[in-house]
Protein backbone atom coordinates (compact mmCIF):
# COMPACT_ATOMS: atom_id res chain seq x y z
CA UNK A 1 0.00 0.00 0.00
CA UNK A 2 2.96 2.32 0.71
CA UNK A 3 4.59 1.46 -2.45
CA UNK A 4 1.35 1.78 -4.62
CA UNK A 5 0.98 5.36 -2.56
CA UNK A 6 4.20 6.28 -3.28
CA UNK A 7 4.13 5.87 -6.85
CA UNK A 8 0.85 7.34 -7.37
CA UNK A 9 2.24 10.10 -5.34
CA UNK A 10 5.46 10.80 -7.73
CA UNK A 11 3.72 9.78 -11.01
CA UNK A 12 0.54 12.46 -10.43
CA UNK A 13 -1.95 10.21 -10.57
CA UNK A 14 -5.22 10.46 -8.47
CA UNK A 15 -4.81 9.95 -4.50
CA UNK A 16 -8.18 7.78 -3.82
CA UNK A 17 -11.56 7.95 -5.54
CA UNK A 18 -10.78 12.00 -6.29
CA UNK A 19 -6.82 12.65 -6.12
CA UNK A 20 -5.31 15.81 -6.77
CA UNK A 21 -2.32 15.22 -9.22
CA UNK A 22 -0.45 17.25 -11.64
CA UNK A 23 -3.50 16.80 -14.24
CA UNK A 24 -6.01 18.90 -12.46
CA UNK A 25 -5.90 22.87 -13.13
CA UNK A 26 -7.37 25.45 -10.61
CA UNK A 27 -9.33 28.28 -12.31
CA UNK A 28 -10.09 31.16 -10.54
CA UNK A 29 -13.19 29.95 -9.20
CA UNK A 30 -12.64 26.58 -8.49
CA UNK A 31 -14.79 23.36 -7.95
CA UNK A 32 -14.67 19.83 -9.32
CA UNK A 33 -15.19 18.71 -12.90
CA UNK A 34 -15.76 15.16 -13.60
CA UNK A 35 -14.67 13.48 -17.51
CA UNK A 36 -16.42 10.51 -18.82
CA UNK A 37 -13.45 8.71 -18.20
CA UNK A 38 -14.13 8.65 -14.27
CA UNK A 39 -11.18 11.07 -13.90
CA UNK A 40 -11.79 13.86 -11.66
CA UNK A 41 -9.40 16.85 -10.95
CA UNK A 42 -9.95 19.37 -7.81
CA UNK A 43 -9.94 23.08 -9.66
CA UNK A 44 -11.55 24.21 -12.43
CA UNK A 45 -11.70 21.59 -14.75
CA UNK A 46 -8.86 19.50 -16.58
CA UNK A 47 -8.57 20.53 -20.38
CA UNK A 48 -8.38 17.67 -23.20
CA UNK A 49 -5.96 15.19 -22.68
CA UNK A 50 -4.76 16.49 -19.16
CA UNK A 51 -7.07 14.67 -16.47
CA UNK A 52 -5.75 12.50 -13.96
CA UNK A 53 -6.38 8.61 -14.22
CA UNK A 54 -7.45 6.12 -11.76
CA UNK A 55 -8.01 2.20 -11.44
CA UNK A 56 -6.05 0.55 -14.24
CA UNK A 57 -4.35 3.70 -15.86
CA UNK A 58 -2.74 4.99 -12.73
CA UNK A 59 1.36 6.20 -13.35
CA UNK A 60 2.28 9.07 -15.16
CA UNK A 61 -0.23 8.90 -17.68
CA UNK A 62 -2.72 11.36 -18.39
CA UNK A 63 -5.96 10.63 -19.47
CA UNK A 64 -7.05 12.16 -22.89
CA UNK A 65 -10.80 12.87 -23.69
CA UNK A 66 -12.84 16.53 -23.86
CA UNK A 67 -13.07 19.30 -20.89
CA UNK A 68 -15.36 18.09 -18.42
CA UNK A 69 -17.93 20.50 -16.91
CA UNK A 70 -18.81 21.63 -13.75
CA UNK A 71 -20.20 18.45 -12.45
CA UNK A 72 -23.35 18.37 -14.39
CA UNK A 73 -22.15 16.98 -17.81
CA UNK A 74 -21.04 18.33 -20.82
CA UNK A 75 -20.31 22.51 -20.69
CA UNK A 76 -21.46 25.07 -22.69
CA UNK A 77 -20.65 25.40 -26.31
CA UNK A 78 -18.16 28.59 -26.73
CA UNK A 79 -19.71 31.04 -29.07
CA UNK A 80 -17.27 31.29 -32.21
CA UNK A 81 -14.73 33.65 -32.69
CA UNK A 82 -15.85 37.32 -33.34
CA UNK A 83 -19.99 36.56 -32.14
CA UNK A 84 -21.50 37.39 -29.25
CA UNK A 85 -23.24 34.51 -27.73
CA UNK A 86 -27.16 35.48 -25.86
CA UNK A 87 -27.06 38.34 -23.38
CA UNK A 88 -29.60 38.76 -20.51
CA UNK A 89 -31.34 42.15 -20.27
CA UNK A 90 -30.42 44.51 -18.79
CA UNK A 91 -32.27 46.55 -16.15
CA UNK A 92 -33.05 50.35 -16.72
CA UNK A 93 -30.47 52.22 -15.08
CA UNK A 94 -31.95 55.45 -15.93
CA UNK A 95 -34.98 55.65 -14.46
CA UNK A 96 -34.06 57.47 -11.31
CA UNK A 97 -32.70 60.21 -13.23
CA UNK A 98 -35.55 60.70 -15.45
CA UNK A 99 -38.24 60.43 -11.93
CA UNK A 100 -36.14 63.53 -10.71
CA UNK A 101 -36.55 65.35 -14.03
CA UNK A 102 -40.29 65.04 -13.46
CA UNK A 103 -40.44 66.07 -10.16
CA UNK A 104 -38.42 68.61 -10.96
CA UNK A 105 -40.70 70.38 -14.16
CA UNK A 106 -43.33 69.56 -11.72
CA UNK A 107 -42.65 71.76 -8.78
CA UNK A 108 -40.53 74.41 -10.76
CA UNK A 109 -42.29 74.29 -14.51
CA UNK A 110 -40.13 73.38 -17.93
CA UNK A 111 -36.52 74.05 -18.75
CA UNK A 112 -35.91 77.36 -20.05
CA UNK A 113 -33.03 78.21 -21.96
CA UNK A 114 -31.13 81.08 -19.81
CA UNK A 115 -30.92 84.15 -22.16
CA UNK A 116 -27.95 86.80 -21.24
CA UNK A 117 -28.86 89.24 -18.58
CA UNK A 118 -29.56 92.75 -20.19
CA UNK A 119 -28.04 95.77 -18.61
CA UNK A 120 -31.06 97.85 -17.02
CA UNK A 121 -33.71 99.84 -19.23
CA UNK A 122 -35.00 102.17 -16.59
CA UNK A 123 -32.09 104.47 -17.39
CA UNK A 124 -33.25 104.98 -20.94
CA UNK A 125 -35.71 107.68 -20.95
CA UNK A 126 -38.02 105.85 -23.85
CA UNK A 127 -38.56 103.21 -21.40
CA UNK A 128 -42.19 103.03 -20.28
CA UNK A 129 -42.40 100.40 -18.18
CA UNK A 130 -46.02 100.71 -18.37
CA UNK A 131 -45.84 100.06 -22.50
CA UNK A 132 -45.37 97.39 -24.74
CA UNK A 133 -41.94 95.41 -25.15
CA UNK A 134 -40.44 96.76 -28.15
CA UNK A 135 -39.86 93.19 -30.15
CA UNK A 136 -43.45 92.64 -29.53
CA UNK A 137 -44.68 96.11 -31.17
CA UNK A 138 -42.84 95.05 -34.43
CA UNK A 139 -43.34 92.20 -34.67
CA UNK A 140 -47.06 93.36 -34.00
CA UNK A 141 -46.22 95.73 -37.06
CA UNK A 142 -45.51 93.31 -39.77
CA UNK A 143 -41.53 94.30 -39.42
CA UNK A 144 -40.55 90.50 -38.94
CA UNK A 145 -40.89 87.72 -36.41
CA UNK A 146 -40.61 88.58 -32.74
CA UNK A 147 -36.43 86.76 -32.97
CA UNK A 148 -35.45 88.69 -35.99
CA UNK A 149 -36.71 92.00 -34.49
CA UNK A 150 -34.77 91.06 -31.55
CA UNK A 151 -31.25 90.36 -33.40
CA UNK A 152 -32.73 94.23 -35.20
CA UNK A 153 -32.55 95.70 -31.84
CA UNK A 154 -28.94 94.56 -30.68
CA UNK A 155 -27.17 95.48 -34.50
CA UNK A 156 -28.46 99.12 -33.49
CA UNK A 157 -30.89 99.52 -36.54
CA UNK A 158 -34.12 100.78 -34.66
CA UNK A 159 -34.86 103.83 -32.68
CA UNK A 160 -37.12 105.17 -30.42
CA UNK A 161 -38.19 108.46 -30.59
CA UNK A 162 -35.01 109.35 -32.64
CA UNK A 163 -33.04 107.83 -30.01
CA UNK A 164 -30.81 104.61 -30.55
CA UNK A 165 -32.10 101.42 -29.03
CA UNK A 166 -30.21 98.21 -28.35
CA UNK A 167 -31.55 96.70 -25.27
CA UNK A 168 -34.38 93.89 -25.71
CA UNK A 169 -36.08 95.18 -22.15
CA UNK A 170 -37.58 98.37 -23.26
CA UNK A 171 -41.01 99.16 -23.21
CA UNK A 172 -43.07 101.65 -25.14
CA UNK A 173 -46.25 103.27 -25.01
CA UNK A 174 -47.79 102.41 -28.94
CA UNK A 175 -50.11 105.35 -29.12
CA UNK A 176 -47.27 107.99 -27.89
CA UNK A 177 -44.00 106.83 -29.26
CA UNK A 178 -42.62 107.02 -32.74
CA UNK A 179 -40.53 104.02 -33.52
CA UNK A 180 -38.10 103.86 -37.01
CA UNK A 181 -36.56 100.76 -38.42
CA UNK A 182 -33.76 101.69 -40.53
CA UNK A 183 -34.56 105.03 -40.88
CA UNK A 184 -38.12 104.03 -41.88
CA UNK A 185 -41.15 104.87 -39.34
CA UNK A 186 -43.42 101.46 -38.69
CA UNK A 187 -47.32 102.04 -37.93
CA UNK A 188 -47.52 100.80 -34.15
CA UNK A 189 -51.05 102.49 -33.02
CA UNK A 190 -53.37 99.91 -34.58
CA UNK A 191 -56.13 102.12 -34.05
CA UNK A 192 -54.81 103.95 -37.15
CA UNK A 193 -56.00 102.28 -40.61
CA UNK A 194 -54.97 103.59 -44.24
CA UNK A 195 -56.58 101.51 -46.99
CA UNK A 196 -56.42 102.59 -51.35
CA UNK A 197 -59.65 103.20 -53.06
CA UNK A 198 -59.56 102.19 -56.86
CA UNK A 199 -62.63 105.29 -57.60
CA UNK A 200 -64.68 104.90 -60.72
CA UNK A 201 -65.80 107.82 -63.09
CA UNK A 202 -69.06 109.55 -61.71
CA UNK A 203 -68.15 108.73 -57.92
CA UNK A 204 -68.39 112.02 -55.99
CA UNK A 205 -64.72 112.35 -53.69
CA UNK A 206 -66.88 112.75 -50.49
CA UNK A 207 -68.48 110.61 -47.78
CA UNK A 208 -71.74 111.83 -48.01
CA UNK A 209 -73.73 113.41 -51.44
CA UNK A 210 -76.97 115.22 -50.84
CA UNK A 211 -78.08 115.15 -54.12
CA UNK A 212 -77.70 111.18 -53.88
CA UNK A 213 -75.08 110.65 -56.59
CA UNK A 214 -72.74 107.63 -55.70
CA UNK A 215 -69.85 108.84 -53.18
CA UNK A 216 -67.24 106.63 -51.61
CA UNK A 217 -68.65 105.97 -48.37
CA UNK A 218 -71.20 103.33 -50.66
CA UNK A 219 -67.69 101.19 -51.37
CA UNK A 220 -67.17 100.82 -47.23
CA UNK A 221 -68.49 98.37 -45.77
CA UNK A 222 -69.16 99.63 -41.89
CA UNK A 223 -68.68 95.86 -40.69
CA UNK A 224 -65.22 95.72 -41.83
CA UNK A 225 -63.75 99.39 -42.48
CA UNK A 226 -63.20 101.47 -39.60
CA UNK A 227 -64.53 105.26 -40.35
CA UNK A 228 -62.14 106.76 -42.52
CA UNK A 229 -61.84 109.78 -44.69
CA UNK A 230 -60.76 110.30 -48.41
CA UNK A 231 -56.96 112.36 -48.51
CA UNK A 232 -57.55 114.76 -51.34
CA UNK A 233 -60.18 114.32 -53.75
CA UNK A 234 -60.62 113.79 -57.65
CA UNK A 235 -63.16 115.11 -59.25
CA UNK A 236 -66.22 113.26 -60.65
CA UNK A 237 -64.74 112.13 -63.98
CA UNK A 238 -61.59 110.99 -62.96
CA UNK A 239 -60.89 107.86 -61.92
CA UNK A 240 -58.14 105.76 -60.18
CA UNK A 241 -56.19 106.10 -56.79
CA UNK A 242 -57.60 107.74 -53.74
CA UNK A 243 -56.05 107.49 -50.36
CA UNK A 244 -58.59 106.81 -47.26
CA UNK A 245 -57.98 106.75 -43.56
CA UNK A 246 -58.21 108.14 -40.33
CA UNK A 247 -54.01 109.39 -39.54
CA UNK A 248 -54.98 113.03 -39.40
CA UNK A 249 -51.41 114.62 -39.43
CA UNK A 250 -50.50 112.46 -42.44
CA UNK A 251 -53.54 113.58 -44.16
CA UNK A 252 -52.38 116.79 -43.70
CA UNK A 253 -48.69 116.37 -44.93
CA UNK A 254 -50.10 114.71 -48.10
CA UNK A 255 -52.45 117.66 -48.74
CA UNK A 256 -50.25 120.24 -47.79
CA UNK A 257 -48.17 121.64 -50.60
CA UNK A 258 -44.75 122.41 -48.56
CA UNK A 259 -44.12 118.35 -48.54
CA UNK A 260 -44.81 118.07 -52.74
CA UNK A 261 -45.82 114.59 -52.45
CA UNK A 262 -45.77 113.36 -56.29
CA UNK A 263 -48.25 112.36 -58.17
CA UNK A 264 -48.82 110.73 -61.43
CA UNK A 265 -51.94 110.78 -64.28
CA UNK A 266 -52.86 108.59 -66.93
CA UNK A 267 -54.07 111.25 -69.89
CA UNK A 268 -55.67 110.68 -72.93
CA UNK A 269 -56.14 113.23 -74.93
CA UNK A 270 -56.74 113.45 -78.92
CA UNK A 271 -53.89 112.98 -81.38
CA UNK A 272 -50.79 113.76 -82.45
CA UNK A 273 -49.71 115.84 -80.09
CA UNK A 274 -47.19 118.50 -81.20
CA UNK A 275 -43.35 118.48 -80.54
CA UNK A 276 -42.67 121.11 -77.20
CA UNK A 277 -45.61 120.21 -75.32
CA UNK A 278 -44.04 118.49 -72.72
CA UNK A 279 -41.66 120.78 -72.45
CA UNK A 280 -43.69 124.03 -71.98
CA UNK A 281 -45.77 121.68 -69.22
CA UNK A 282 -42.24 121.20 -67.69
CA UNK A 283 -41.70 125.09 -67.90
CA UNK A 284 -45.25 126.34 -66.38
CA UNK A 285 -47.92 126.74 -68.02
CA UNK A 286 -49.88 130.11 -66.70
CA UNK A 287 -53.45 129.93 -65.26
CA UNK A 288 -56.04 131.68 -63.90
CA UNK A 289 -55.29 131.09 -60.36
CA UNK A 290 -51.23 130.81 -61.21
CA UNK A 291 -48.40 129.11 -63.05
CA UNK A 292 -48.36 125.28 -63.33
CA UNK A 293 -45.81 122.70 -64.38
CA UNK A 294 -45.54 119.25 -64.59
CA UNK A 295 -42.34 117.55 -62.99
CA UNK A 296 -42.65 114.91 -66.10
CA UNK A 297 -43.92 114.65 -69.09
CA UNK A 298 -43.87 111.39 -71.14
CA UNK A 299 -45.42 109.57 -73.78
CA UNK A 300 -47.01 106.02 -73.24
CA UNK A 301 -49.08 105.19 -76.21
CA UNK A 302 -50.62 106.55 -79.18
CA UNK A 303 -53.33 105.27 -81.45
CA UNK A 304 -54.67 106.71 -84.43
CA UNK A 305 -56.40 109.97 -83.11
CA UNK A 306 -55.82 109.57 -79.49
CA UNK A 307 -52.05 109.61 -77.41
CA UNK A 308 -51.88 108.78 -73.88
CA UNK A 309 -49.48 110.74 -71.65
CA UNK A 310 -48.28 110.23 -67.89
CA UNK A 311 -47.49 112.88 -65.94
CA UNK A 312 -46.58 113.93 -62.86
CA UNK A 313 -46.82 117.00 -60.56
CA UNK A 314 -47.02 117.57 -56.74
CA UNK A 315 -49.54 120.32 -57.07
CA UNK A 316 -53.08 119.29 -55.28
CA UNK A 317 -54.60 122.71 -56.85
CA UNK A 318 -58.47 121.22 -58.09
CA UNK A 319 -58.45 120.14 -61.95
CA UNK A 320 -55.10 121.04 -62.68
CA UNK A 321 -54.51 118.59 -65.12
CA UNK A 322 -57.64 119.30 -66.74
CA UNK A 323 -57.14 122.87 -66.94
CA UNK A 324 -53.24 122.40 -68.17
CA UNK A 325 -54.09 120.44 -70.88
CA UNK A 326 -57.22 122.70 -71.85
CA UNK A 327 -54.84 125.56 -71.60
CA UNK A 328 -52.20 123.83 -74.59
CA UNK A 329 -55.12 123.48 -76.38
CA UNK A 330 -55.55 119.11 -76.12
CA UNK A 331 -58.47 118.65 -73.87
CA UNK A 332 -58.78 116.04 -71.68
CA UNK A 333 -60.75 112.46 -72.80
CA UNK A 334 -59.70 110.26 -69.97
CA UNK A 335 -57.69 110.66 -67.01
CA UNK A 336 -56.50 108.18 -63.86
CA UNK A 337 -54.17 108.97 -61.14
CA UNK A 338 -51.97 105.72 -60.86
CA UNK A 339 -49.57 106.93 -57.45
CA UNK A 340 -49.82 108.88 -54.75
CA UNK A 341 -46.54 109.37 -53.62
CA UNK A 342 -44.82 105.71 -52.99
CA UNK A 343 -48.72 104.21 -53.60
CA UNK A 344 -49.41 102.74 -56.44
CA UNK A 345 -52.61 101.71 -57.69
CA UNK A 346 -51.43 98.66 -59.59
CA UNK A 347 -54.26 95.91 -60.97
CA UNK A 348 -56.33 96.79 -58.16
CA UNK A 349 -59.99 96.72 -59.68
CA UNK A 350 -62.14 99.49 -59.87
CA UNK A 351 -64.44 100.08 -57.02
CA UNK A 352 -62.25 98.17 -54.97
CA UNK A 353 -61.08 99.12 -51.32
CA UNK A 354 -57.74 97.08 -49.99
CA UNK A 355 -55.73 97.88 -46.92
CA UNK A 356 -52.11 98.97 -47.39
CA UNK A 357 -49.85 97.01 -46.49
CA UNK A 358 -46.98 97.48 -43.46
CA UNK A 359 -44.30 98.22 -46.35
CA UNK A 360 -46.74 100.52 -47.89
CA UNK A 361 -47.43 102.71 -45.02
CA UNK A 362 -44.02 102.64 -43.68
CA UNK A 363 -42.81 104.28 -47.26
CA UNK A 364 -45.89 106.32 -47.30
CA UNK A 365 -45.18 107.96 -43.53
CA UNK A 366 -41.37 108.41 -44.95
CA UNK A 367 -42.42 110.41 -47.52
CA UNK A 368 -43.87 112.65 -45.60
CA UNK A 369 -41.19 112.79 -42.98
CA UNK A 370 -42.84 111.12 -40.44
Amino acid sequence: MAASHGNSARGGGARGPQGRGKGSKAGPKGGFRSGPGKSSGYGKGSGPGKGSRTGDAAGRGYAKGPASGRGKGPGKPKAAAGQKGPQKPRAFAGVDKYERRASAIKEHGPHRRRRPKNPPVDRLEVHDENGVRLQKLMAQAGVASRRVCEEMIQDGRVSVDEQIVTELGVRVDPALQVVHVDGMRIQTDEKLVYYAFNKPAGVVSTMEDPDGRRCVSDYLDPRKHERVFHVGRLDVETEGLLLLTNDGELTNRLTHPSYEVPKTYLVQVHGPVEKGIGNRMKEGIRLEDGIAKVDDFRLVDSTPGHVLIEVVLHSGRNRIVRRMFDAVDHPVEKLARTHVGPIAIGDQKQGTVRKLSHTEVGNLLASVGM
